[in-house]
């Protein structure tokens, strides 16, 4: 498992690398690596942006799945709810990718969990 917590844009993909690297290192896909740090970033600058707060990640790899989980200690995240979004609108696409990409999404409070297919 690896964790982190980040709260600066700037230093997620330093943050990210040394989880992109342990999936790599475990002969993940490579579009499943790209398919984890997109849903990596888009779940952690969601929190950082819309809540303006810290996120904590968690990232595991078993034999079938990725399970990525971003969290925050705040208690307003009814911005983070992702519906399809408008086609001209400037925000609201990233959670509506994170779904289309994802299985077993589930979410409690501040805290979204995803899992990713690991394809062999």
């Amino acid at each position: 498992m690896i964790t982190f917590r980040v709260g600066d844009i700037k230093k997620l993909n330093d943050c990210l690398k040394p989880f992109l690297d342990y999936l790599r290192s475990a002969d993940v896909d490579d579009d499943v690596v790209f398919d984890s740090r997109l849903v990596s970033c888009e779940l952690i600058s969601n929190v950082i942006r819309h809540l303006g707060e810290e996120a904590e990640f968690k990232g595991t790899l078993d034999a079938d799945r990725i399970v990525i989980t971003v969290s925050s200690e705040g208690t307003d995240c009814s911005k983070l709810k992702a519906g399809l979004p408008d086609v001209l609108a400037e925000g609201g696409r990233g959670l509506y990718i994170i779904k289309a990409i994802c299985s077993g999404i589930t979410s409690e409070g501040c805290s979204v969990s995803v899992s990713i297919k690991r394809r062999k």
